[in-house]
Formats: C-alpha cells, structure tokens, sequence
C-alpha cells in the first residue's frame, strides 16, 4: 500500500498557524510581486475565488476586509514543510517527498489494519506538532492513492482518511474523478482524451490497454494500469525534474533592456543553482518574456527563444550567459515587459555528460565548474555575496512588491512569534 500525504490549503494553513484570528475567514496567498492568487482558504474557494485570479481583481474584496489576503512567504513555508516532513519520515520506513506539500509513504509489509492507525495517528500527530491540516489516501498504486487523497480532502466524514483498499472503491473514485484531475494526465492529454469521449478517470480506464498503446505514450500506459491496481510507477521515474524553471513578475513593468538582463541574469543563476544541487546539468536553456496581459490598452507580445550548449552546462557563468544571449534574441524596444523567466531543460546527471568530439573549451568549463561550487560554497554561508556582474547587486528577490507578508516566524530570531500576557 502507498499512502500520499496531502496539506490542505498549505500556503494558507502555513499563514494560520501563525495567526489563528485567520481561523474560518477567506484568506488567499498571492505570488511574487503579489501578483496573483496561488493558495485559497475553503472559505475562499467558496466565494468563487479561482487559482491564478490576479491580485487586482479581488483588491476591492481585500480593501473592505472581506478577503484577506498574504503575501508569499516562501522561506516560511520552506521550513514549515521540513518539519512536516521530519515527522513523516521519523514514523515510517520510507517516505517520497514529492512537492513542498506532498509526499508519498511506501507502506509495503505492513499489516492493513495497521497501516490504518499510522495513517490516523500521523494526520493527528503533524497537526498537534506543527499546525498543519494534513489529508491521507491510501491505495495499492500510487496513482490511486492521489486520486484518494482528494477525496479525503473533499469529504469530512473521512476524518482526513481516504482509503481506496477493493474493486467497488476503486470504481466509484474513478467515475467521481475528471480526466484532468488524475496524477499523469496532463492538461493538453486531458484535452484530446475529452475529444474521445473519456471524461471520467473510469472511462479511461474502461478502454483497453492496446487501445491506449496504440494511440498514446509509455506513460499513458503505466497511468492505465496504475488506475487497474497494477503498481509501476517507480519514484525515480519523477524523483529526477525534467526541468527547472526560475521567473517572476515585476513589481513595475520594464522597459529598459539592461534591467531585463540584470533580471535574467538572476533568474538564470538560480536555475544554475538549483542543477547543481540536484546533480544536473542542462543542454538548452529558454528566456521567455511577457508584457502584462491584463493591459489592454498596451499592445502585447510574448516572446521565447532557447539556446543550444554543445556540452550540457551546470555552471553559473554558462547559464546565464546563454540566458542573456535568448534574452538579446527576443528583445524587442518599444513593449512594457511585465515578467520574465529562464528554464532549463534536456537534463541529464552531472556524472553522465557526453563531451563534444572538438569541445575546446573543456579547461574553461573546468574552471567554470570550479568557480561555480566556490559560489555556492560561500553563498551557503553568506547568501548572494558572490555574484556575476550581470547580475543585480543585490539579491533577485529585492524589489519584489510584498505588502501583505507575514514575519519569518520560525527562520528568524528578529522575528520570533511575541506572546502576551
């Protein structure tokens, strides 16, 4: 059995257990530069409030004390995950950690009606110890036990449970499912699967298997048969990212072409960051552009361009300057750029790079590398003091428009919680 351990509305959960008074009131946490809705309280999702709303439409709400809304915290919610997790890992044999929020607990070997009680006294135990409202599904494939979770989220008389352990189960939670909404199923797959008729997870499983071989992917698939009970998604299949995005909307719009390279210059350098950490290094990277969409009376234009490396590039100095040189491909004087970004993509493990057969500038990638695990070495311990010069002085995130944060409760001796009495 696999049991995936869901929290509920973890932004927001995060802001409340800081400040209780947001206790049954519609809250939404809003996205860098406060931007748009990205976390929604149930009180929230009731009013209609929908997962991207931007900041703007809902201000009116936000100003009459209607909504409240928080700006994004994420080195809060960091550490309120790893304690989450902490505690996850401590009571069980393994555990799966899947997203800031998620994580799956391989459960094989133990007796069901124990794996019961865990999973009860684990949903009590993070609550008691950290504050956060956790949701558990449990099933034989981990597709399943995704599809479980929902709805022991959706329905209160699971007690945050939700097991999905015999046939009839497993029929009803899929003919309750979307198509869209099954772990796999991604929104352009969903798509072409309503095109045919499948709406429900259970109508896609209904179909044949040759059918789906026929007309879709491996990973298809592996879906079809994990919804049928049959476990086969393995963890390194997803544990790896296929690729790492850094972005941000600015708190004004931009125009000025060097500001833009500053920008991509730091989004590209943490892309950079974050390879290195998982032992990863990248063959293109993308700079995207976007002026502000909601502007109609601007005229509008989302440009991309990716770049090819020859040798797959983990370095700082690499990846930013190929970032640098998509963001002079597709810049265009004239527009109001409201957002930018670098992905990079073609990962491969740093341990299996394949040289190119007249790569002549290996010894600079070799002192690329060097100077790169430097950074990173004295950044550990003092954050963003070792930078490019195309970089920003200070850190990426300065600037950022964030009226509506909470203090660094736990992160920060300056701002530890004060208690009354």
């Amino acid at each position: 059995m696999y049991a995936l351990v869901d929290c509920n509305n973890f932004f927001v959960s995060c802001e409340r257990v800081f400040r209780p008074q947001l206790e049954g009131k519609p809250v939404v946490v809003l996205s860098n530069n406060d931007g748009c809705v990205v976390s929604r309280s149930n009180e929230s999702k009731a009013m209609g409030i929908k997962m991207g709303t931007p900041f703007f439409q809902i201000k009116t709400l936000c100003d009459s004390g209607r909504v409240i809304a928080c700006s994004s915290n994420y080195a809060l919610y960091g550490d309120m995950s790893s304690r989450v997790m902490t505690i996850l890992s401590d009571s069980v044999p393994k555990i799966e950690v899947y997203s800031i929020d998620e994580a799956f607990l391989d459960l094989k070997g133990l007796d069901y009606n124990e794996i019961l009680s865990l999973c009860r006294a684990l949903a009590g135990k993070v609550f008691k110890c950290v504050g956060i409202p956790v949701s558990i599904g449990l099933a034989p494939t981990r597709t399943l036990a995704k599809v479980a979770s929902h709805f022991a989220k959706k329905y209160r008389a699971y007690n945050g449970v939700c097991a999905i352990d015999n046939d009839a189960k497993r029929i009803k939670a899929l003919s309750l499912t979307p198509i869209g909404d099954v772990w796999g199923i991604g929104r352009k797959l969903a798509s072409k699967l309503v095109e045919r008729g499948i709406s429900t997870a259970l109508d896609f499983a209904e179909r044949p298997q040759s059918w789906v071989q026929e007309n879709f992917n491996i990973t298809s698939v592996r879906t079809w048969e994990e919804l049928h009970g049959t476990a086969c998604i393995e963890y390194e299949k997803y544990g790896r990212r296929k690729s790492i995005c850094t972005s941000r909307s600015f708190a004004e719009m931009v125009t000025d072409e060097d500001e833009l390279v500053a920008k991509v210059s730091d989004f590209a350098a943490s892309c950079a960051k974050k390879l290195r950490k998982e032992g990863s290094a990248a063959y293109q990277i993308t700079t995207f552009l976007y002026t502000n969409r909601f502007r109609d009376d601007m005229e509008q234009y989302f440009p991309s361009a990716t770049v090819r490396v020859p040798v797959a590039a983990s370095s700082t100095q690499e990846v930013v300057s190929e970032a640098v040189r998509a963001l002079k491909i597709i810049y265009r004087p004239g527009y109001s750029y409201k957002k930018a970004g670098v992905i990079v993509d073609d990962l491969v493990m740093a341990g299996q790079i394949q040289s190119a057969m007249f790569d002549f500038d290996e010894k600079l990638r070799s002192r690329q590398d060097r100077l790169s695990e430097l950074m990173d070495k004295v950044n550990s311990e003092n954050s963003g003091l070792l930078r490019l010069a195309t970089q920003n002085p200070g850190h990426y995130s300065d600037g950022i428009r964030c009226e509506h944060r909470s203090r660094l409760y736990t992160t920060s001796m300056d701002d530890i919680i004060q208690v009354k009495a």
